[in-house]
């Protein structure tokens, strides 16, 4: 069911469904919003994440990171300078005891366009998901393709996902244990099939921030009854790696992220993406051009 948007009635701090009790609470607030729009606004330009009339899907699912999403685009879409519009999307996968009233109520008293999308992927993937494994690669398929349609409907040119610098250094690292490939989370992607284009706005965010700024606006989380509930996944390994580096080694989660963005090709060992073979002929043809200069 799609809701007719509303003009935000937005203060210049983000939208809070309770509001700081004391001024050293309010400022606090003030200084994570402001820290929370930089960071995204510098994702955003570094990576053309949103263009002139775009009409940006937001994915809210009920958790800290998707909520906060929304609050710094909606703060962001004020004084942008592009202008878009934003339709935020929730999908109803019938998980028991879903509070399907939360996100309706919440949106709109926010005063956005959004959309309920219903459909029963909670019975699907623990049908067909095998004992031992975990749910959230079926899960995030079956969301993926009925997010993708959603976005086609709506006619929107970008969907934006809550994925945090954390997620990207927690799923290099899987990839790396646990796949053997060198791959993370792309700030900015094309689908397969080049028809949905998906932007990851708090790329630069810490995790840790979010927690804290939803902490303070008081967000009316919904946990997962599928993620949540497998704490032996190989992604809460690497959580609880990086919560300790971030206890024993402060900022080094920080460097990681930054070495995704700082890649050489030539200090790897992918033969299918640097010409290591040209080297050899390279360094011949150099020595030759110095024999010959310096003879007599």
């Amino acid at each position: 069911m799609t809701q007719p948007a509303a003009v935000p009635d937005l203060q210049p701090t983000f939208h809070s469904s309770r509001p700081p009790q004391t001024k050293k609470q309010t400022n606090e607030l003030n200084k994570i919003a402001k820290k929370l729009r930089r960071l995204v606004g510098q994702a955003i330009q570094d990576y053309s994440m949103i263009r002139d009339q775009d009409r940006v899907m937001v994915c809210l699912s009920g958790g800290k990171d998707s909520y906060t999403l929304l609050d710094v685009l909606l703060s962001l879409q004020r004084n942008a300078p592009v202008s878009f519009s934003i339709v935020a999307v929730n999908l109803n996968q019938k998980q028991p005891d879903f509070p399907i009233e939360v996100l309706p109520q919440y949106l709109a008293k926010l005063g956005v366009e959004y959309e309920i999308v219903e459909e029963d992927t909670y019975s699907i993937t623990t049908t067909i998901t095998p004992e031992g494994k975990t749910f959230c690669p079926i899960c995030s398929r079956l969301r993926r393709g009925i997010l993708y349609k959603t976005a086609a409907r709506l006619k929107a040119t970008k969907i934006a996902l809550g994925h945090h610098l954390d997620d990207d250094v927690e799923t290099l690292f899987l990839n790396m244990f646990f796949g053997g490939t060198l791959k993370a989370m792309p700030p900015n992607l094309v689908s397969d099939d080049r028809s949905q284009q998906v932007i990851r706005p708090l790329y630069y965010v810490r995790e840790k921030l979010i927690q804290r700024y939803s902490n303070m606006v008081d967000h009316p989380i919904i946990p997962c009854n599928l993620c949540g509930s497998q704490e032996n996944s190989q992604r809460l390994v690497i959580k609880e790696l990086l919560a300790d580096w971030d206890r024993r080694f402060p900022n080094r989660v920080e460097s990681v992220a930054r070495s995704i963005r700082n890649i050489r090709l030539s200090h790897l060992g992918d033969p299918n993406l640097f010409a290591f073979q040209n080297l050899c002929t390279q360094a011949r043809l150099h020595n030759v051009r110095e024999e010959y200069r310096h003879s007599p």
